[in-house]
């Protein structure tokens, strides 16, 4: 006799395919489902994520996997939306274990073996009548107290907590140093909103750090390896289109030396050196920059050190690189026979440090700029920083070359 399918399979295969797809997809994946299903399956995934696929849902789909939830799951989930995306709020969780400071030892226990049955329990939290957060309950304290001893005695006072407005980078540098496993989270008056487990913030900057290599080149956030050829192309061509047109600008540069390169052929076959050297200087300090506004280290004063610091990186590294690519173009220009071989090294000299000068300040500037304007710093740096840099460099070498070789 056959046996019953195993509708926990079912379950995990759902959770699997909708944890590896971008949220949109998610989004549509879930809908087919029951809501009692999809919010389940959410539920279980990281609250940023979960939440991310509640935005992306109809609106009537999301009612009803809202409604299909328990009741402090949905509550949970209505309040963290009010919160701005990529924030504290959208990563909260129900904080079930909340306590009068009135009650007694032996009464929090014998609610929290009830508790337990249904939620993974950390801490629990002493609350007054308007919800304010008091103190933090620690297990070991309570398993070692009397049975009569009331919690207001025994709790941890004025414990640390998250703001849900505030934004995960900002978030992650404040808990940098304080390595527990659950934090609450407050509003501006101090009550208890819910509570976000450490993993699971930790989880959340992962995802956001994974995104940003994918953004400096123009690709969308959410996108994954599952995502739709079609919506792939959608979100990456356009960056491509003006990547192209960035391209185009660099041509001109060229087309504006036209004569200077007919007359010195040599000097082709330098342009993609000074063009690469140029480039990776540029993507080390945007590398740094990126690395330094994601870990919270610009603070006061820290944008106008960054700009120096690369910017005198990249004078000694031009000078550095120049030297070696000087000398090279020197070898080259007198094997091919040119008269002026040593004036050839020394524009190539001169061109590496002026580019890697300007390729070091707009890795730190591009950034900080976008970000200035209100948008995300790691949106298609990368194409920005690739237009500078060759325009910078192919126009120095070019117009050195114009300007020094008769």
């Amino acid at each position: 006799m056959p046996s019953a399918p195993d509708p926990s399979a079912d379950n995990g295969a759902l959770l699997d395919a909708v944890s590896h797809r971008d949220a949109g997809e998610a989004a549509d994946l879930l809908e087919h489902e029951t809501g009692a299903e999809a919010a389940r399956v959410l539920s279980e995934l990281n609250p940023l994520v979960a939440q991310r696929v509640l935005a992306e849902m109809e609106d009537d789909s999301r009612d009803a996997v809202i409604a299909s939830a328990t009741p402090e799951q949905a509550r949970q989930w209505r309040e963290n939306r009010a919160f701005p995306e990529d924030s504290i709020g959208w990563l909260m969780e129900p904080a079930p274990a909340s306590f009068a400071p009135e009650v007694t030892v032996k009464e929090a226990v014998e609610a929290l073996r009830h508790l337990s049955k249904t939620s993974f329990i950390t801490y629990g939290y002493v609350v007054d009548e308007g919800g304010g957060l008091l103190g933090l309950l620690v297990m070991r304290d309570l398993l070692l107290a009397a049975p009569e001893t009331r919690l207001g005695d025994i709790m941890l006072r004025e414990p640390f907590f998250l703001d849900p407005s505030l934004e995960l980078t900002e978030a992650m540098r404040l808990v940098v140093n304080r390595h527990y496993p659950v934090y609450p989270v407050c509003d501006g008056m101090g009550r208890l909103l819910g509570q976000v487990r450490g993993q699971s913030l930790f989880e959340a900057r992962a995802i956001e750090i994974s995104a940003q290599a994918g953004q400096m080149v123009g690709v969308e956030e959410g996108e994954r390896l599952s995502t739709p050829l079609g919506r792939s192309l959608r979100s990456r061509h356009p960056w491509l289109q003006l990547n192209l047109l960035t391209c185009f600008v660099a041509a001109a540069v060229v087309g504006i030396f036209q004569d200077t390169l007919d007359r010195i052929v040599v000097l082709a076959a330098f342009i993609p050196v000074l063009s690469g050297q140029s480039g990776n200087t540029g993507s080390q300090a945007l590398a740094v920059a990126l690395r330094g506004m994601t870990l919270g280290d610009l603070g006061k004063g820290g944008e106008k050190k960054l700009v120096i610091k690369e910017g005198l990186l990249g004078l000694l590294n031009g000078v550095l690189t120049g030297l070696s690519a000087g000398i090279g173009m020197w070898l080259y220009a007198h094997f091919q026979g040119q008269p002026d071989a040593p004036t050839l090294g020394l524009v190539v000299w001169l061109a590496m440090t002026a580019s890697c000068v300007v390729s070091g300040l707009a890795g730190a500037l591009i950034p900080l700029a976008l970000q200035r304007f209100g948008a995300d710093p790691a949106t298609a740096s990368g194409i920005f920083l690739t237009t500078a840099t060759d325009v910078i460099s192919i126009g120095a070498f070019l117009g050195l070359a114009a300007c020094m070789v008769g």
